[in-house]
């Protein structure tokens, strides 16, 4: 057929209500991806979830960049330029930034310093009207940042911070567009966020469907794909369905029972990777029976979780010595591990005098793989170990944390290789089982991380993370299940590594097709 201006209208126009799998615009292809869910905002310091740091991977950049695909040990420890060409420390609290010039934003502004300054020391996430209260938990140690010319800036912190680097690569460390994000605001910048990423947001409909349209100035080149479609699938069934008929090029989320067919398929590869991230069971206090410390570690030793790896995850997942990885290098607390002892569980509830108080555990059926198929095993270890449990199917976090259970699930990411970028962020003073008051338990551990961000000297720093680990243990306001492989499927030609994040990097560098 030949190839008119009318033909590439109507290709546009079918294109924004759902693309046939790698459609022809401009020559490249679109690439439309299956998802089991997609966020309700593109601001990125907001929507800090498996599901929203997908998308806005794309749309946003960082000052340093984390290389997963040559660090050695997959995981992003290696740091390269990014915004900033290079970096220097100045002091124990201060380093300074030059930044990459010719950098265009997604309304063609000029990348400056005064947009690091207000992404990071705005009201936007500092301040006692920050509209970002979780951001200010990635970067508790900073004071201030300060532009000393148009293309240099310095970042101060209150007090000498190791991991600095490794924030601004991290979570929260995304670049937005100073003049834009005024004039929007914060709800406004989240329906149509401006960047300085591979792809700029073209329509977002929640519940349905996020664009991107590639940037064609993007400072790394050229992006492969001319559009990108995320569409949400809850069913994996529909989503396994969407591929194998063309309608999409790509899925996430899928169980590892799921994995064999797809593998027999013709023209589908199937790829996965075990994340840096575990899911959780969280813990309300407050909840009936849950009082009482002894109640909570005893849900925990009554878990077998190696019998869920082989028979939900086929072997799969890995079960981490609790919140304590490998990653962490020198800081990695060898010899401890996560018990299965349903015999200590029923001695720890005489013990607490549990009188079968009914233990309600919610979960969503779709947001985690596995995580309705756990619950339900879950709930059988439980009753076998003498806890009245009932498992509850919701929609949705707020009903999940709504009053009348006492048990959820969750996902705790590492977001840098370090204590302080996993269960302190996770658990701190700035996460919701603090804020929200599931958790009010918590001074040794909040001592201990606390001095955990100053400390310098590595055995110090490791002496307290041991007593941070040892204090979330006793206390128990969750439990450790496993880190989960994440699977992917895709049409051959779609060249695309997954990462140990869910960052699904669809730059120059790790997208392609044949």
């Amino acid at each position: 057929m030949k190839f008119t201006r009318r033909t590439a209208l109507v290709s546009a126009a079918v294109l924004a209500v759902g693309d046939r799998a790698l459609a022809q615009t401009d020559g490249r292809p679109v690439l439309t991806i299956g998802v089991a869910q997609v966020p309700p905002t593109l601001e990125p310091a907001r929507e800090l979830s498996n599901v929203g740091t997908r998308v806005t991977y794309s749309v946003f950049d960082t000052l340093i960049r984390r290389d997963f695909l040559s660090s050695p040990d997959g995981g992003g420890s290696k740091l390269v330029p990014g915004l900033a060409t290079e970096w220097t420390r100045v002091g124990p609290k201060e380093l300074v930034l030059r930044l990459r010039r010719g950098v265009k934003f997604h309304n063609g502004d000029e990348f400056t310093a005064d947009d690091v300054v207000y992404t990071f020391t705005s009201q936007r996430m500092f301040g006692a009207d920050a509209l970002l209260p979780e951001a200010r938990s990635y970067f508790a140690t900073l004071e201030g940042v300060d532009a000393l010319d148009p293309h240099t800036v310095r970042f101060r912190t209150r007090a000498p911070d190791v991991l600095l680097e490794h924030r601004l690569a991290s979570w929260c460390g995304w670049i937005v567009n100073k003049r834009a994000y005024e004039s929007l605001g914060i709800d406004g910048f989240g329906r149509a966020p401006v960047g300085t990423g591979p792809y700029r947001a073209r329509e977002i409909l929640p519940d349905q469907r996020i664009v991107l349209d590639a940037f064609d100035d993007y400072w790394m080149g050229k992006p492969a794909a001319r559009r990108v479609v995320f569409r949400e699938i809850p069913e994996l069934a529909s989503r396994v369905a969407a591929l194998q008929a063309g309608d999409v090029d790509m899925i996430t989320n899928i169980p590892p029972d799921q994995v064999p067919q797809l593998r027999k398929r013709e023209g589908i590869d199937v790829r996965s990777v075990v994340l840096a991230n575990v899911h959780v069971l969280t813990f309300d206090e407050r909840g009936a029976g849950m009082a009482d410390k002894r109640v909570r570690r005893a849900l925990g030793l009554a878990i077998d979780r190696r019998l869920l790896v082989e028979t939900l995850w086929d072997n799969a997942a890995s079960v981490p010595p609790g919140h304590n990885y490998p990653e962490y290098g020198d800081m990695f607390l060898a010899g401890r591990q996560l018990r299965y002892a349903p015999d200590e569980a029923r001695r720890l509830l005489k013990e607490a005098g549990y009188g079968g108080e009914k233990i309600v555990y919610r979960t969503m059926p779709n947001y985690y793989t596995n995580a309705l198929k756990a619950a339900q095993v879950i709930v059988e270890m439980w009753k076998a170990v003498g806890i009245n449990a009932e498992l509850q199917i919701v929609e949705n976090f707020t009903q999940m944390r709504a009053a009348g259970a006492q048990v959820g699930n969750n996902s705790n990411s590492t977001r840098l290789p370090d204590p302080l970028g996993a269960l302190w962020i996770s658990w701190g003073p700035g996460s919701f089982f603090q804020t929200g008051k599931t958790w009010t338990s918590t001074q040794a551990f909040n001592d201990a991380g606390r001095a955990l961000e100053a400390e310098t000297d590595p055995a110090r720093r490791k002496a307290l993370f041991t007593a941070m680990l040892d204090a979330w243990e006793d206390e128990a306001p969750g439990t450790v299940l496993y880190q989960p492989a994440e699977f992917y499927a895709a049409r051959k030609r779609v060249k695309w590594r997954p990462y140990t994040f869910y960052f699904m990097d669809l730059q120059p560098d790790n997208l392609r097709f044949e």
